[in-house]
């Protein structure tokens, strides 16, 4: 009897918590993002403004909740307001959560922003945009944030980018292989992925033009990330080139963007 007692006094405030947790969340994905917070969005993450309706309808309550939920860290002097960066970076991060099961970036704890290209962290010696940590955090440049979510055609944005790759890294392997919705879609996965990264790799050793930057070809993980850039920044021309792979993509964000 008393060894379930402490198994109770044990397990109540953890079902408390959990609870409670959930009701906030609850909460905050009826949120809704001030005028001033769409109008962010819409000149820095345009993106996200020309995603169908019932996308953008839901982005409010995903980045209230992103808001809530994560820290926020800032290095070096910026011209704009906290809550702009937080607002445009997490609108664009949302897009990738937006039609799926997910845990809003469970393992993510912390988004740190420098005002522009940084040096340090993993690497000390190298020039950075952007940064994922399997640890938990994402580091960015502002100026790219902005430069990237300005030019939504270009088949780069840093926010996507890094934040593809903390999906990847939540099975904590970051080999480009993200948790599917189903066990059986992981061989297929594999299938198309190593095709198209070893012909990818191909071309852009024979400096052959491709869709994909070729940034993509350092390893998997990369060309998960870069795909999913160009999935949604090139969707007409990736669907062209690599069907296969727009096919995979579009079943793992729930999305269609070369229909937008």
């Amino acid at each position: 009897m008393m060894n379930l007692l402490w198994l109770l006094l044990l397990v109540i405030p953890i079902w408390l918590l959990a609870t409670r947790g959930k009701r906030r969340r609850g909460q905050l994905l009826l949120q809704k993002l001030t005028k001033e917070d769409w109008e962010h969005i819409d000149e820095h993450a345009r993106i996200v403004s020309q995603a169908p309706l019932d996308v953008r309808k839901k982005i409010d309550g995903l980045v209230s909740v992103l808001l809530q939920e994560k820290n926020y860290e800032f290095v070096g002097e910026f011209d704009d307001s906290a809550r702009k960066m937080q607002v445009v970076t997490m609108a664009q991060a949302a897009l990738l959560l937006v039609k799926r099961d997910h845990q809003f970036y469970r393992k993510l704890r912390s988004v740190i922003f420098y005002p522009q290209a940084f040096t340090g962290g993993r690497d000390e010696e190298s020039t950075r945009l952007g940064e994922s940590w399997g640890s938990g955090s994402v580091v960015l440049s502002w100026r790219s944030v902005c430069k990237g979510g300005e030019d939504f055609k270009d088949g780069h944005n840093v926010v996507i980018h890094e934040f593809a790759h903390q999906l990847d890294q939540e099975t904590g392997a970051g080999d480009g292989v993200p948790y599917l919705a189903d066990r059986g879609d992981y061989a297929e996965w594999a299938r198309d992925f190593k095709s198209a990264y070893e012909d990818f790799c191909e071309e852009v050793d024979a400096n052959k033009k491709t869709v994909l930057d070729d940034y993509g070809a350092t390893n998997p993980a990369e060309f998960f990330a870069v795909a999913t850039e160009t999935f949604f920044e090139k969707a007409e021309q990736l669907q062209e080139a690599r069907p296969k792979i727009y096919e995979q993509l579009q079943s793992y964000y729930g999305l269609d963007p070369a229909s937008w």
